[in-house]
């Protein structure tokens, strides 16, 4: 199987979303959650535009090597059907997603569906061609029993990492030991009731890995301890001890 390039994948990753847009089409759902006993899932694509377009799906598995580098790889594990869906201006369709293989009873499978427009060589009145640029959305489906879980620990980076982190912000290293993914949606380093500095964003965690975020900060820190509050995408939130140098 051959690897693609993860930046351009991702970079168009909507994941605060309901429904993801992409100039002239929309997904959604814009995360998929599958248990093991689902053989397929309804996705509706929807052409935005007032034009025609043909989209094309492509599914690659997804992991994060230990230092968070995300890494896909194309895989027949799943399919969407059709794979190529042609749609008119304003006009939308259900699609689904079948998982082709035995999903695993105690860890998380992860995936991402990549959804791109199939653009059309076009003759301008110069000479030469034009090739429009191709639109791609990228979803993560996750496919989770029951037992799965994460596990995740954060820490402050030593000073000699720190120190590679941009002016003003303060970096923090995650590590996600358990069976399922975990979303970092916002962090809060505080004393009391006193915010000294944040995150908000949306770093994905996978387990296995580990990720650096860093927080803003907010005004001057003085050594001792501190609490470190991660809030996830669930909603659920856990707190760790950290001790400023």
């Amino acid at each position: 199987m051959r690897m693609v390039n993860k930046g351009m994948l991702l970079a168009l990753l909507a994941v605060a979303q309901t429904v993801a847009v992409a100039g002239t089409f929309s997904v959604s759902p814009v995360r998929i959650y599958m248990l093991p006993r689902d053989r397929a899932v309804a996705i509706t694509l929807t052409n935005e535009g007032e034009t025609p377009i043909a989209l094309q799906a492509d599914i690659h598995t997804w992991a994060q090597q230990p230092d968070g580098t995300d890494e896909l790889t194309l895989t027949e594990d799943m399919i969407l059907s059709p794979p190529i869906i042609k749609l008119q201006p304003k006009a939308r369709q259900v699609v689904r997603l079948a998982l082709l293989r035995p999903a695993d009873a105690s860890r998380q499978l992860t995936y991402r569906l990549v959804v791109r427009e199939v653009p059309e060589a076009v003759l301008p009145q110069g000479t030469g061609i034009q090739v429009p640029i191709s639109l791609v959305l990228s979803m993560p489906v996750f496919i989770t029993p029951v037992p799965a879980r994460r596990d995740i620990s954060c820490q402050l980076l030593p000073a000699q990492v720190a120190g590679s982190a941009s002016a003003g912000a303060l970096g923090i290293d995650c590590g996600n030991t358990g069976s399922a993914y975990a979303q970092i949606r916002e962090a809060r380093l505080q004393r009391g009731e006193t915010a000294l500095a944040t995150f908000e964003g949306g770093v994905y965690v996978l387990p296995g890995a580990r990720k650096t975020i860093e927080l803003k900060k907010v005004q001057p820190m003085d050594a001792g301890a501190a609490q470190l509050t991660i809030a996830f995408d669930d909603g659920k939130s856990q707190t760790f001890q950290i001790v400023l140098p």
